[in-house]
């Protein structure tokens, strides 16, 4: 795996790495357009209220949860490096226009390479401590990015990024 800000270390970083079988192209737009990142992009019955991109360095990347007993937990950041159909790297720990965030938790890389057969995907959430780290893997980082995954895969294959 090729990874832009070096190795992933086990201590500070979780990886999550699925082979697809959709294209590239369509893992782009599902992540890069609001329309299409609201419709699966939290384990349901959880929901999106709302999606903000501005995909460009520098750029917003929000959205807001529901919870299924209607509690709203909004996520701001910008994006860091955007390189299309291969790599979007985003964090929390600067808003848009690289202004510091009050309370940051972690950077996140997108790594996408096309296969024989659709995708290699790779999310990776990086973290400043082992602390850090560790809640966000008891939050349940592997099943909640892997289901999210599933009903991207899904969302794709029903034909919705052709609406």
């Amino acid at each position: 795996m090729t990874f832009p800000l070096g190795k992933p270390d086990p201590k500070l970083d979780l990886v999550l790495e699925r082979e697809l079988d959709v294209p590239v192209e369509l893992v782009w737009k599902a992540w890069t357009t609001p329309e299409h990142l609201r419709q699966w992009f939290v384990p349901k019955p959880w929901t999106i209220t709302s999606c903000e991109i501005d995909l460009r360095p520098g750029g917003i990347m929000s959205t807001t949860m529901r919870s299924p007993e209607g509690q709203e937990f909004p996520n701001a950041g910008c994006y860091l490096e955007v390189v299309p159909h291969e790599r979007l790297i985003w964090t929390d720990t600067l808003l848009p226009g690289y202004r510091p965030a009050p309370k940051p938790f972690f950077t996140a890389a997108l790594l996408l390479a096309p296969t024989e057969t659709g995708t290699r995907y790779t999310a990776i959430a990086i973290h400043g401590n082992e602390e850090t780290r560790k809640n966000h893997e008891d939050m349940g980082f592997h099943d909640g990015w892997g289901t999210v995954v599933t009903q991207m895969v899904e969302y794709i294959k029903a034909g919705s990024l052709a609406r």
